[in-house]
């Protein structure tokens, strides 16, 4: 049989003391003598014992010491880069980092949150889903809760929300090919299409062709929701009439894909930009050139906009941008080839 858990009781009854005593020495709440304080900490010690912090906080009313993070995929490096900046800015706190993947499910997202808030977390930040309505965090957010929405706005809530610079961002990028002499610019977005950063994306791409004078051409945008999704899509868009000579990636997902498929067609002439830096993006070749977030900016923008209202900023809400930036490494610059 495995070992139990040792309890409060047990470490009462190896020192020979009340649980009420146990409880004040471990919560420092109440007089206790040195001696005392010195025995129970030790009987602690030796049985291993680990007080139930969450059952503590429910019976006060106190908040735990934890913050919940709910995102759409847990094997994003986009979000395990985000996480990273909220959890260095909550640990100076004393705060743990609590996640869990919504797959981007309206209804796994709010059976997430209800457990995040059922163990009372100090803040709650959350990636929506699309088609989620987050009214139902209303009474928690006018109670206190610090709620921010990270990467995309939330729907039925007002609060805090921290997004990056995506229409700026790819109107960049897409500007960036049309420099290099394209004009038949491919667009491979993720799904569904109402995603907010997918539709920004797409209104920057739109953007630099109209201040390019280039018409828009739907034939030329494709949609994928994973990364064999976005090679075939690469496929039909370079077996149209008239291909594209370029290609703008809406994700660093979709730019894996893109970037198999032409590896596997050999068409290095293709020149490519995309949204979301990818690992080894300079091992490629040739090396992908990328409109770069800053994904560990945005955790720590969100955590500290999160702690300044859990120390009493009750300031309206606001929406925080951070700022992407283009980087040049080979992809994007290659020649539009001549008529």
């Amino acid at each position: 049989m495995a070992a139990r858990r040792p309890t409060l009781a047990d470490v009462a009854r190896e020192v020979g003391v009340s649980a009420k005593t146990v409880s004040r020495v471990l919560n420092e709440d109440g007089p206790v003598s040195a001696q005392t304080r010195e025995q129970v900490l030790a009987v602690v010690a030796q049985l291993g014992f680990q007080p139930n912090l969450m059952a503590r906080n429910m019976r006060v009313g106190g908040p735990d010491t934890t913050v919940g993070l709910v995102v759409p995929d847990l094997g994003n490096p986009f979000f395990g880069a985000v996480a990273r900046g909220i959890e260095d800015s909550v640990r100076e706190r004393g705060l743990t980092l609590l996640m869990g993947s919504s797959a981007d499910d309206p209804d796994r997202e709010r059976s997430l949150t209800a457990k995040f808030l059922a163990r009372r977390v100090s803040i709650l930040i959350v990636v929506p889903s699309v088609g989620a309505d987050h009214s139902h965090l209303r009474a928690q957010r006018t109670a206190g809760l610090p709620v921010v929405f990270l990467d995309r706005p939330g729907v039925g809530l007002t609060t805090d929300s921290i997004v990056s610079s995506n229409r700026a961002g790819a109107l960049d990028g897409v500007t960036h090919l049309i420099a290099h002499g394209h004009r038949r610019i491919g667009f491979v977005g993720d799904l569904p299409a109402k995603l907010y950063t997918r539709r920004e994306r797409l209104a920057g791409y739109r953007a630099a062709l109209g201040e390019a004078g280039i018409p828009y051409d739907p034939a030329l945008v494709a949609d994928a929701h994973d990364q064999r999704g976005a090679a075939a899509a690469t496929a039909q868009l370079l077996e149209l009439p008239h291909p594209p000579t370029a290609l703008f990636a809406g994700n660093n997902i979709m730019a894996l894909g893109i970037v198999a498929e032409l590896a596997r067609g050999k068409r290095k002439e293709v020149a490519v930009v995309a949204f979301d830096d990818v690992s080894l993006a300079e091992a490629l070749e040739p090396a992908l050139t990328v409109v770069a977030q800053d994904p560990e900016e945005i955790g720590r923008t969100a955590a500290t906009t999160a702690l300044a209202r859990l120390d009493g900023d009750r300031s309206r809400a606001r929406t925080l941008t951070v700022p992407t930036r283009l980087i040049v490494r080979g992809s994007g610059e290659q020649p539009a080839p001549a008529p």
